[in-house]
């Protein structure tokens, strides 16, 4: 789009106080704009491309011909050009010459005639330059709009082939640029056509780079606009093969709500020291985040990344110590804890949870063969029945008690996959056999077993603990305050875990023979240990390579967890209305509001806000119904009145630890979607980020801009 006056010689711009009009869609009416403004140039160029490149400033048409309304400026719709500068504009009809007109007279007149001429002439040279500049950055624009639509749909837009190859072919991006350009857009078809010009991948990828680029520097802006945030990790994807850790960031918008935005991959392949240096620098120097308004961080991650991401998250708090290490509240702590145990029995049960998961997925009618096993197994329980088949319709694997349903279903379990596998009806596929064959030989493998009985019964003690985390603010509230009790009672177990093993080891040697298993040592062990191999019991072994780790790793993992600097602003959730008027002979305590002394507005006022705080909600009215969550708090009218109390609510509202509603929890829903739908070989880091963020407010003409100063030696074909 032009953004100047298209009659020659008139300076109008967008940046004047004069209206731009457009060129009307009616054919006639365009055809006469073009005869009154002189520009035989725009006379082969159609409707629709005057309409959408060109304009005409509001000094050529008679003030009869506008109106004003609330939208500003418009033109009638039977508008007609008028007014013209004599001097630069020639009019219909011969100009009569004076009879008085001297030769000298004459002679100057023919001079300036020429020197106009030429004024002319250069005038259209620069008007056809600056055409040729804007038809390209229009023709940028419309290959931006395409990528960005095919992003926002989920679809790649390169082919199987692409890789094979520097032209993009049948491509779907190239599809619906041929598409675009058959539908009008004519300064596609002139580059297309005339120019022969065709997409290459390595075109393609720049657009990528670019689009990312701007995306991710609006996302920086949002977190800027909103003051404090935190940093959250998920478990290490592979992409085109090689390894790549997913980020996003929470914070609280101008409207009081917690929000969250995925930021990106980073690289994943080195380890230790550098890999922490490299993921910290990628956040601060190219993403531009500062971290110094951190106030959070936490990670999902399996055992095999353990060390790695825990020695970022160290050089994380140790540089910037209000980045408070805490739990993600995407999983359930009890299913966070054993993900991150880098022990084989407790990888073992956590595979093939998601092996299970992913099995009965595949078809309602396994789920019924499930169903069927229980049946079986809990023919004299029918109430223990009904409750285990409904629970086989959720994601149970991904629950707070996932551990001790998997135990109870186990047997269950195997008699179903074994039928599967068996296929004696020839209802599945070979695929589907195969996988129940996968699962079948890890259920019936008593290193499995063992784990499994050891995690139900050391996360029984975190289970309620890691429920309440997640649940109301009255609920976490009382977890932040009952942290002590369920310490006391893991750290008895570690005292006595010779005793506690002993169970645990009876419970899972009566359930192997149950199920037939043989009780063992597991062979990955015995082949490295082979003289010991004779003296090696399965109940010592178990105790000390399983039991012992489990209960240390638990016990170390929920000091670090939830330590005082987590704790302290947990317990601020005493400031939400609901646990005021529940604790209500309790007034909340300043220390652990005192922990954001920083950055609160006043400090010196804090003691007063708080009590005036208190005194407001301590007191219910009859029939009132008070604010039960930390949303619903930030929400209230009157919280702009305490400004402390505001600030303190809104750094409460960035912990990882508390669960986002569902209608501002859509980053990590459409991060998964992106990861489970997207084929393997089709899923690209920088494809991902405009996927997941293309309701960000993205700008075409700043795209084109970034292009143009990025690539600036591709050529403007003319």
């Amino acid at each position: 789009m032009h953004n100047y006056c298209a009659v020659l010689n008139c300076t109008s711009s967008k940046f004047d106080s004069q209206p731009l009009f457009r060129f009307p869609h009616d054919a006639e009416r365009s055809k006469k704009w073009i005869e009154k403004c002189q520009r035989p140039d725009l006379v082969d160029k159609s409707p629709a491309q005057l309409y959408r490149y060109y304009r005409l400033c509001g000094k050529h048409f008679e003030t009869s011909l506008t109106d004003t309304d609330a939208q500003g400026t418009v033109l009638k719709d039977d508008a007609i050009p008028t007014i013209f500068d004599m001097t630069s504009q020639p009019q219909n009809g011969n100009n009569k010459r004076t009879k008085e007109m001297t030769k000298d007279n004459e002679t100057e007149s023919k001079g300036r005639k020429k020197i106009k001429k030429s004024q002319v002439e250069t005038a259209k040279e620069d008007v056809h330059t600056v055409t040729e500049e804007e038809e390209y950055k229009e023709y940028l624009k419309s290959s931006f709009e395409v990528l960005l639509l095919l992003a926002e749909q989920s679809i790649p837009p390169t082919g199987s082939g692409d890789n094979k190859q520097d032209s993009l072919g049948s491509s779907n991006f190239q599809a619906l640029f041929e598409y675009h350009m058959n539908c009008g857009d004519d300064i596609l078809k002139k580059r297309y056509d005339v120019n022969k010009e065709c997409y290459s991948s390595t075109h393609l990828n720049q657009l990528i780079e670019v689009c990312e680029k701007c995306i991710r520097s609006k996302l920086v802006e949002e977190v800027k606009q909103n003051g404090f945030f935190s940093i959250l990790t998920d478990d290490a994807v592979k992409i085109s093969e090689e390894w790549y850790l997913p980020v996003f960031v929470r914070f609280v918008d101008q409207s009081n709500c917690q929000r969250e935005r995925f930021f990106g991959f980073l690289s994943f392949e080195e380890h230790g020291e550098t890999l922490a240096e490299k993921l910290l620098s990628e956040m601060t120097d190219k993403w531009g985040l500062d971290m110094e308004q951190c106030r959070g961080q936490a990670h999902s991650f399996s055992g095999t990344h353990f060390s790695k991401i825990k020695t970022f998250a160290t050089m994380l708090i140790k540089r910037y110590p209000m980045a408070v290490l805490t739990l993600r509240s995407t999983r359930p702590l009890n299913v966070s804890l054993a993900s991150s145990m880098a022990l084989p029995g407790v990888q073992l049960v956590m595979s093939t949870f998601k092996k299970i998961e992913s099995f009965f997925s595949q078809s309602p009618l396994l789920v019924l063969e499930l169903e069927h096993a229980i049946s079986i197994f809990y023919s004299d329980k029918e109430e223990k029945a009904t409750e285990l088949k409904k629970i086989c319709h959720t994601g149970w694997t991904r629950r707070h008690d996932a551990f001790e349903m998997g135990v109870e279903l186990l047997e269950a379990l195997l008699l179903c996959v074994d039928s599967v596998h068996d296929n004696e009806d020839m209802r599945w596929s070979d695929q589907v056999t195969h996988d129940a064959l996968e699962i079948s030989k890890a259920l019936a493998d008593f290193e499995f077993v063992m784990a499994l009985v050891v995690l139900k019964n050391t996360m029984t003690l975190t289970r309620a603990f890691g429920k309440n985390l997640q649940g109301k603010a009255t609920d976490t509230h009382f977890a932040a305050v009952s942290l002590k009790a369920v310490l006391h009672s893991l750290k008895e177990v570690s005292d006595n875990i010779d005793v506690y093993h002993e169970f645990w080891n009876d419970e899972a040697v009566n359930l192997a023979a149950a199920m037939e298993i043989p009780v063992k040592v597991p062979h990955s062990f015995l082949r490295k240990h082979q003289s010991e191999s004779g003296s090696t019991q399965s109940e010592s072994y178990y105790k000390d390579h399983l039991s012992v780790p489990v209960v240390n790793h638990i016990i170390k993992e929920m000091n670090e967890l939830f330590c005082e600097d987590h704790l302290k602003p947990l317990r601020c959730l005493s400031l939400v209305p609901s646990v005021i008027e529940q604790h209500k002979s309790t007034e909340p305590e300043e220390d652990n509001i005192q922990v954001f002394k920083n950055d609160i507005p006043n400090a010196g006022s804090l003691s007063a806000e708080l009590h005036c705080w208190w005194v407001k909600w301590s007191k219910k009215g009859k029939g009132e119904t008070l604010p039960s969550s930390l949303h619903e708090t930030l929400q209230l009218a009157d919280v702009k009145f305490f400004p402390n109390m505001l600030a303190v609510l809104r750094l409460i509202g960035i912990l990882p630890t508390l669960a986002l509603e569902d209608r501002y929890n859509v980053a990590y829903k459409r991060f998964q979607m992106y990861m489970e739908n997207m084929p393997d070989t089709f899923k690209s880091k920088s494809l991902a980020l405009l996927n997941m963020n293309y309701d960000i407010e993205y700008d075409l003409d700043s795209m084109v801009d970034v292009y143009m100063k990025t690539y600036p030696d591709r050529e403007v074909v003319s």
